[in-house]
């Protein structure tokens, strides 16, 4: 009796965590549209040619890191950051947190991320193209350039699926480490703090 009543407090406690983290991810996902928009619409337009690839490149960087991550999340066993989380080593509490919780890393890594990128990229190479063309509507250089960025990303998120699944424990641990310290130094905390888990974190 006892343990079913512990079983629904707990699903209750979860589901009302995994809820606040959903609404700081739509938040997050708003900013960061909104930031990669303004670096589109201001900065590629006082740029020249050179940085404003190097910019379209890095957002195309992003949109792959962030897939790299989502799959690692997906992949990646959960057992052995028990005895980190346990040993109290820096990062294994999250890593465990990011695991349990899977299904909303991986939605925002790989579709809100993903498809921010993706616009983004676009319209920068539009930006790009209208700088080359000096206003003309060159259709041969559009479509040069949308083949190129088509191709970096789904290049780009092919060999990072790879790297993902092979090496998905040292991935969620870099991320993992990399949400301790900004928890720690910062105090922003964006993932649940149950973090799907029932009950304390023990040593496999």
């Amino acid at each position: 009796m006892n343990s079913d009543v512990e079983n629904k407090k707990f699903k209750k406690n979860n589901g009302n965590s995994k809820t606040r983290w959903v609404h700081r991810a739509c938040i997050l996902a708003f900013g960061l549209s909104v930031f990669f928009s303004l670096i589109s619409e201001l900065l590629l337009k006082r740029v020249n040619v050179v940085v404003s690839l190097v910019v379209l490149l890095i957002i195309i960087a992003i949109g792959i890191i962030f897939d790299i991550i989502g799959i690692a999340v997906t992949s990646a066993n959960e057992a052995p950051f028990h005895a980190m989380a346990a040993d109290k080593i820096p990062g294994g509490k999250e890593a465990v947190k990011l695991i349990r919780n899977a299904d909303i890393v991986s939605n925002f890594c790989n579709d809100v991320v993903g498809d921010i990128c993706g616009i983004i990229s676009g319209a920068a190479g539009a930006a790009i193209i209208l700088k080359v063309a000096y206003g003309n509507n060159d259709i041969i250089l559009s479509i040069l350039l949308t083949g190129i960025i088509s191709t970096l990303t789904i290049g780009g998120k092919a060999i990072g699926k790879g790297i993902a699944i092979n090496n998905s424990k040292k991935v969620v641990y870099n991320v993992a480490l990399f949400l301790y310290m900004l928890s720690n130094r910062l105090h922003i905390d964006i993932l649940p703090k149950n973090g799907g888990t029932k009950g304390k974190i023990r040593r496999e």
